[in-house]
């Protein structure tokens, strides 16, 4: 329990709550927090290092202690124990309490708020026993960002519809993924997410990634926004893309889906990673080249990299295709997925991703699809 003393009442199966001289704070399961929170400012109190970790998607931190402040705390916890532990933190939070109060005024919508800390204890309870001094309403999660963590491993890889694009490096299935999210098919973009395209080059040009965790948090957000009783379309990806891993049941998932791998010429292939990557900064482009000396060998390293001197971008194009295709192969014999070849014609992205949906309602006549 917090610093203040409490009594419960039990609520139905999962929610409680706790009283104080009139004032509330229900505490809901995981599931019951992520649907109110869809509607409700969320607030995560835990640390800064903590938030930058790993967090709900869209809530905001704001921390009872900052980092310095927690490791004190936690040290005089494992030396000293409990109670001097307590008289510590009240210490540091007295003087920031005004702030506190501030802050979530300000956020509140309907004077309600969403609240979660580590294991859903002192932390949380403690802010929501500050916050509804001010008649701000405050729903708590039961066990905290690790039952939330938890709830996302079991429930991330439950989806029955799913549909994997698979393909050679420069078939475009990501401008696909694309085209089908316009006329409101379900889509998981892992790249977008991940902001990285999944190879040695896929780096150049973005944004930072974020961790392993906050990735795998933003796929989890995108999947309750879905009707799981409808297709779920995903590009194939490794279990990791670029340094950041899929959950463990995502990737289970995605190598008993229905996998549809796309077959696109290979002049087209090589137009389009020109395309994409001709134009980024050189430097750049030859640090990620060079990276790969240990799979390509030293030879034909420096044979592109001569290549991409001379700015022949369609024969780098054409070198690095021969061992992408290989590691691709390797990956395709190695995983026995359920894979429906689709030969496409060309590139165009419009009739390919209408290619793709005429398959899916002829294997899967029964499934009702969104876009109908």
């Amino acid at each position: 329990m917090p610093w203040f003393n409490f009594g419960s009442l039990s609520l139905g199966t999962t929610s409680k709550i706790y009283n104080l001289k009139g004032k509330s704070m229900q505490i809901l399961s995981p599931q019951e927090f992520m649907m109110l929170s869809k509607s409700l400012p969320t607030i995560d109190v835990r640390s800064p290092a903590e938030f930058a970790e790993g967090h709900i998607p869209n809530s905001i931190n704001i921390p009872i202690f900052n980092n310095e402040e927690r490791a004190i705390v936690g040290t005089i916890y494992k030396k000293m124990g409990r109670i001097p532990a307590i008289e510590k933190g009240l210490e540091i939070v007295g003087p920031k309490m005004a702030l506190f109060v501030q802050q979530a005024m300000k956020i509140a919508q309907l004077s309600q708020v969403c609240i979660y800390c580590w294991r859903g204890g002192m932390r949380s309870e403690s802010m929501a026993w500050l916050f509804e001094r001010v008649d701000i309403k405050c729903h708590l999660l039961e066990g905290g960002y690790k039952s939330y963590r938890n709830y996302l491993l079991e429930r991330v890889g439950d989806i029955p519809n799913l549909i994997v694009i698979e393909g050679s490096t420069g078939s475009g299935k990501t401008e696909i993924l694309q085209m089908l999210r316009t006329i409101n098919e379900q889509i998981i973009d892992l790249e977008d997410i991940a902001n990285h395209k999944g190879s040695v080059f896929g780096g150049i040009g973005q944004e930072p990634q974020p961790t392993t965790q906050q990735f795998q948090n933003k796929i989890y957000d995108e999947i309750l926004g879905f009707d799981l009783s409808k297709r779920v379309w995903i590009e194939g990806e490794s279990q990791t893309v670029g340094r950041v891993f899929l959950p463990d049941p995502l990737w289970a998932c995605m190598n008993s889906a229905q996998n549809f791998e796309i077959i696109v010429p290979r002049e087209e292939r090589i137009g389009r990673l020109v395309r994409e990557y001709g134009s980024l900064p050189s430097e750049m482009m030859e640090n990620a080249i060079s990276a790969i000396v240990q799979r390509l060998g030293d030879q034909r390293m420096r044979e592109i990299l001569l290549l991409y001197r001379e700015n022949d971008l369609t024969m780098v194009a054409d070198k690095l295709l021969e061992y992408y295709d290989q590691t691709y192969r390797y990956s395709r014999e190695k995983y026995k997925k359920k894979i429906t070849e689709i030969i496409l014609p060309d590139a165009d992205t419009t009739s390919n991703a209408t290619i793709l949906l005429n398959r899916a309602t002829e294997l899967f006549p029964l499934l009702p699809y969104l876009n109908k």
